[in-house]
């Protein structure tokens, strides 16, 4: 189970890591070797997001990197293809993260079925609220597959503790209103995660603008899991595959 998973890695960890990145951006030999270098620097699970034309969640670096690997011919064969070999060859937890319509569109049993051949421990979908989330929910229940759920700070205790009911492996806390990639007054969330805490045993994952060392040390004790997502992709496009250890390595506090 990746609860299980996450709470032994985290025995030896004041703080987990979680990045992001987008699968075929800027290349997919590219992202094998980015991924190859996060593992490397001791991320502890990752995201790999099958790019869709419309990611509502995503702030610009995001949506500039969906839109480029669309446009350089990635499609969601190919991120499968080369999402099973990344989950035989590195020894981490991966996610997919996508947009509902691509599940909707493949059909919610076929597309949870090719996640399971993927070799992928559930899935995050932002644009599908609970309430709407049955069909996948049973067809990634038939695959043994856990489907991660959003918390966000306008959410009430009692519909965390609906979601939670629903949420398996760790709940995502979204840190602010609006999209990924900008940056985020930690300092201002515990009432925020308090309430969360109330609401799951589950252990709690914390994204949306977790950018240096500092954010990742504002959040240690707060949350299992530190996510980064949108600066993993501004020191990709800076410095390249090279610049991904030192960037991951300097986060941990």
């Amino acid at each position: 189970m990746l609860e299980a998973e996450i709470r032994k890695r985290k025995e030896s960890r004041d703080i987990l890591l979680m990045t992001h990145l987008v699968l075929g951006y800027p290349s997919f030999d590219v992202c094998r070797r980015v991924v190859e270098q996060m593992v490397l620097s001791g991320v502890d699970l990752m995201e790999l997001q099958i790019p869709f034309s419309e990611p509502i969640a995503d702030g610009p670096v995001i949506l500039h990197a969906n839109q480029k690997a669309l446009a350089a011919g990635s499609t969601v064969e190919k991120c499968l293809e080369l999402t099973a070999k990344l989950t035989k060859e590195f020894p981490i937890p991966f996610l997919f993260m996508t947009y509902y319509n691509i599940a909707f569109v493949r059909g919610v049993a076929r597309f949870a079925k090719e996640m399971r051949e993927a070799g992928v421990k559930g899935a995050i979908i932002p644009d599908l609220p609970f309430e709407e989330g049955e069909a996948l929910l049973s067809a990634m229940a038939t695959e043994k597959l856990e489907p991660v759920y959003l918390f966000a700070p306008s959410s009430p205790e009692a519909r965390m503790k609906s979601i939670a009911e629903r949420a398996s492996g760790f709940v995502y806390c979204v840190a602010r209103k609006g999209v990924t990639g900008t940056q985020t007054d930690f300092a201002s969330l515990d009432a925020y995660l308090a309430r969360a805490r109330r609401a799951t045993k589950l252990p709690l994952a914390l994204g949306f603008g977790v950018q240096n060392r500092a954010d990742v040390t504002a959040i240690t004790g707060k949350v299992e899991i530190a996510v980064v997502g949108s600066e993993s992709l501004r020191i990709l496009d800076k410095d390249g595959v090279d610049g991904i250890k030192p960037f991951i390595t300097s986060l941990r506090p």
